[in-house]
């Protein structure tokens, strides 16, 4: 993979530019590579290079990568007050519900209908999600799709007003833990020690209600990767991954790259 610097913008011309209409809405979606599909939900505030640069990683390790534009400016550098309003405005949108518990963002309902799209498109076994703290939620309410067979949750902050809370109607929920323990299916959880956004209570409530096939991976703070814009260690395989190896962070990106491999290869 050629590097790129996450610096700087990023004109994201490697990537296919795509409309894709469902359910009667239409977004912008950035595909590329080939093979199984994954679906790379970008954090807040948007498809910034970091969240580019692992989409890259996951298009080379074999896979078909669609990342939906959800909001933001795609490829941009976050600056403030730019990523401070995006913020904001997904908090009031429509689409998301970003405190409520026990509620999921009517959004992951347009999220399912592109899996099923994808694996129609790429074929394989089935489809990788991943969602990253706005979105970190949404790659489990996505399995409510079939199609989904490997579901990653990256430092999942929603419900922003409550740590304890799990961001997914208790009947979904449900609907997801009788489909992993009839599949045999898990799901993969991250987020460092310290996060403000992103608890451990969130992760127990996880686990009461999945038992072990919640896969929750808790990284050390001084894993992260200093950065002066966000100091809370928070994002872990982007903005505060370590690109150099033995990093936990790296090890942490490999590991859902294998997971991927398992699932859907």
């Amino acid at each position: 993979m050629t590097d790129r610097p996450v610096n700087r913008d990023d004109p994201l011309d490697d990537f296919e530019t795509r409309q894709i209409s469902l359910l009667g809405k239409t977004k912008r979606v950035y595909v590329s590579g080939s093979g199984p599909a994954v679906v790379v939900m970008a954090e807040m505030p948007g498809i910034t290079p970091h969240v580019a640069r692992f989409s890259r990683w996951v298009r080379e390790a074999g896979f078909t990568v669609y990342m939906p534009n959800l909001f933001g400016k795609d490829g941009a550098v976050p600056k403030m007050p730019g990523a401070y309003l995006t913020v904001v405005k997904g908090c009031i949108s429509a689409e998301f519900r970003a405190f409520s518990a026990n509620a999921s963002s009517p959004v992951t309902q347009w999220l399912r209908a592109l899996a099923a799209q994808a694996h129609g498109e790429c074929g394989g076994r089935g489809v990788g999600a991943i969602g990253m703290c706005f979105t970190g939620n949404f790659a489990l309410s996505m399995m409510l799709e079939k199609s989904v067979l490997a579901p990653v949750l990256a430092q999942p902050s929603l419900p922003l007003n409550d740590e304890a809370g799990m961001h997914i109607a208790p009947d979904e929920l449900a609907a997801v833990k009788a489909r992993m323990e009839a599949e045999d299916l898990t799901v993969l959880a991250y987020r460092f020690e310290g996060d403000k956004f992103c608890k451990a209570a969130r992760f127990a409530a996880y686990e009461t209600a999945l038992g072990d096939r919640f896969e929750g991976r808790v990284l050390p703070d001084s894993a992260a990767r200093p950065n002066t814009m966000m100091k809370n260690p928070h994002s872990v395989v982007t903005l505060h991954l370590i690109d150099e190896a033995g990093q936990p962070t790296m090890a942490a990106r490999d590991e859902i790259l294998d997971f991927f491999r398992m699932r859907l290869n």
